[in-house]
């Protein structure tokens, strides 16, 4: 599908971080008042919010403090935006394509992005949420944001609803997992963690398809790195915050098991695309330290996706698939959610 001479504009949906020590809390408190994360009304949720940014400011200031002080998601995803401007220069030579960032709760907040892309003016708006598996936290939460601030805006606008078992992400993450288990001279015997960020029991109980779409991103994997190598895998979850019940198994139980049996841990990100505080601080210094306590003789770290060229090729092939397709949410593989997933957006579903 070729342009001529159309205005293409790419809004690449993430998370955000603070940028700096004085960004934290306020990033924190922008985190707990979105409704998708504590389902109260305003007037319950804005004061929550302020506390829990405020308890939570002192600890968070001191893990951002192991990166520089600020996290590194923008920078890292500016990096995605212009290895996927490339490909898809490459791809419709005749279009003037942009992508731009549309942070959640940091800058470049999402109102922000909305008035930037008002003013180039585009034919045609393609919403790819850097979160492969569709969660109403994540992506559901990101488009309403979009809807709200691109009202009226110009342009046809298409959306990758999700991609969790995708030809280019599944195959990126088993060469990444490859390359970092050859690194570490293949020790074994070793236990292969898919580690995704939890979220609490309820939300997958209302019928989101997070879950179901990160055990199915893993087993694809799992199958790409072949059953001859023998793999010992298991899903788990980490980052849970908060009394309530959330998802299992815990990414630091599992580590803690398997250390004790003496297994080596070769750990991935499997629903995180760029490094960010989960991974460069939980993953590579709380998790690591859990493991060699508990006698782990290997601990391999996998890296997250980043700009590896099958997954940037895997995106630019989602937004030529979705080009042309007004208000429409697309996934970018032939994934279907079942029918108890009610908060899927897309269960009928069209493949890209």
């Amino acid at each position: 599908m070729k342009g001529q001479g159309r205005r293409i504009a790419v809004v690449l949906f993430n998370l955000g971080g603070p940028d700096g020590p004085d960004a934290v809390r306020p990033f924190l408190f922008n985190l707990f008042r979105d409704p998708a994360i504590i389902g109260l009304p305003a007037l319950l949720r804005y004061p929550i919010a302020a506390l829990i940014a405020g308890t939570r400011a002192k600890l968070a200031k001191e893990n951002y403090a192991l990166m520089g002080g600020g996290s590194p998601l923008l920078p890292e995803t500016e990096k995605q935006a212009r290895a996927l401007e490339a490909d898809l220069a490459a791809r419709f030579p005749d279009a003037e394509t942009r992508c731009f960032i549309a942070m959640r709760y940091w800058k470049p907040l999402t109102h922000e992005t909305a008035k930037a892309v008002k003013a180039f003016a585009p034919d045609e708006v393609v919403l790819v949420p850097l979160y492969p598996q569709y969660s109403s936290t994540t992506t559901g939460s990101s488009l309403k944001a979009w809807k709200r601030a691109y009202r009226k805006g110009p342009g046809r606008v298409s959306t990758v609803c999700c991609y969790p078992t995708d030809e280019a992400l599944v195959q990126a993450h088993a060469d990444l997992i490859k390359a970092a288990y050859d690194k570490a001279g293949r020790p074994g015997p070793a236990r292969l963690l898919f580690s995704a960020h939890g979220l609490p029991e309820k939300v997958i109980l209302a019928g989101d398809p997070y879950q179901q779409q990160i055990e199915a991103t893993a087993a694809a994997v799992a199958a790409r790195l072949g059953e001859g190598e023998g793999w010992d895998w298991r899903v788990t979850y980490q980052s849970r915050v908060g009394p309530m019940k959330w998802i299992g198994p815990s990414t630091e139980d599992e580590i803690r098991a398997a250390s004790q049996q003496g297994l080596a841990l070769v750990v991935t990100p499997i629903a995180f695309v760029s490094e960010h505080i989960e991974t460069l601080v939980e993953l590579d210094h709380e998790y690591r330290q859990v493991a060699f306590e508990n006698g782990c003789p290997v601990y391999v770290r996998v890296p997250a996706l980043g700009v590896t060229p099958g997954f940037i090729e895997g995106l630019g092939r989602a937004v030529g698939n979705v080009l042309g397709a007004p208000d429409r949410l697309v996934t970018a593989c032939a994934w279907r959610c079942g029918g108890d997933r009610t908060q899927c957006p897309n269960k009928s579903g069209a493949r890209a």
